[in-house]
């Protein structure tokens, strides 16, 4: 913002901002709100504008066309445009047959179209709009990095009272479902079968990427262990017989007591 409010004061605003006419008078942007507000930081009194006649879906899916372009998106932000756009599109195209439920709208689906102009396909899209059946601060953690997208997608399906549960076993193991977790407590709750004793079952269960690491400084063993005498698998086999025997005498000392 700050790098866009300089450009503006040394060259002005180079794309005009989007509007379309109010019915009772004045506009309503489109697109442009950035731009628009980094013009009032600027401290200039306008904004060169197009202003274009358009329908609500019309200026839904130009809204979220402009949003989605930004650099940086929170998976959030594109689920709920995502959703948006579809929702707007589906208007447009009207009531779909009983027989095709999934709506075309010309040559694509419309959940294709909706992934068309940012490289997705529809399917990458509808797993999109599932993240907006998170509860907010299952939905917050996706954002963090949290949770990964892909288990994200199948906790959405758990309901909000299971979603709410399933955030007190997150905080209570500080652990996230793995996929495979994420996978296993969607097909319970689809069979009635969720309690909170699965899910304590699930989330008290060690995850693979989530066992403690541990991380040897070669250069504190440099002097003993040279590195041109003996291999890395040589070096971590010495390492574990002295643990082995540190501990043998310690039970030892142990046992003698």
């Amino acid at each position: 913002m700050d790098n866009m409010v300089e450009s503006i004061k040394e060259i002005g605003v180079k794309v005009p901002i989007l509007v379309r006419p109010k019915q009772n008078g004045g506009y309503e942007m489109v697109a442009g709100h950035r731009r628009n507000y980094a013009t009032k930081k600027a401290g200039l009194d306008g904004i060169p504008a197009i202003v274009r006649e358009m329908t609500d879906e019309e200026a839904t899916i130009i809204m979220v066309d402009s949003n989605i372009q930004r650099e940086k998106v929170l998976p959030s932000e594109k689920a709920f445009a995502y959703k948006m756009k579809l929702e707007a599109i589906k208007r447009q195209a009207g009531r779909p047959k009983k027989e095709n439920s999934r709506q075309v709208v010309g040559n694509y689906e419309s959940a294709d179209l909706v992934g068309k102009d940012n490289g997705e396909s529809g399917r990458q899209v509808q797993r999109y709009i599932r993240l907006t059946e998170l509860i907010q601060e299952l939905l917050d953690m996706v954002d963090i990095g949290k949770i990964s997208f892909s288990p994200a997608v199948e906790i959405s399906y758990l309901s909000k009272e299971e979603q709410n549960l399933l955030l007190c076993y997150i905080k209570k193991y500080d652990a996230t479902p793995s996929q495979s977790q994420a996978i296993y407590l969607k097909k319970l709750s689809q069979e009635g079968k969720l309690t909170t004793d699965k899910l304590e079952e699930i989330m008290s269960a060690e995850k693979p990427n989530q066992k403690p690491k541990y991380n040897i400084h070669y250069d504190r063993f440099e002097k003993y262990l040279p590195r041109d005498v003996v291999t890395e698998k040589e070096v971590e086999d010495f390492l574990f017989k002295c643990v082995e025997e540190h501990h043998r005498r310690l039970k030892q000392r142990q046992m003698a007591r």
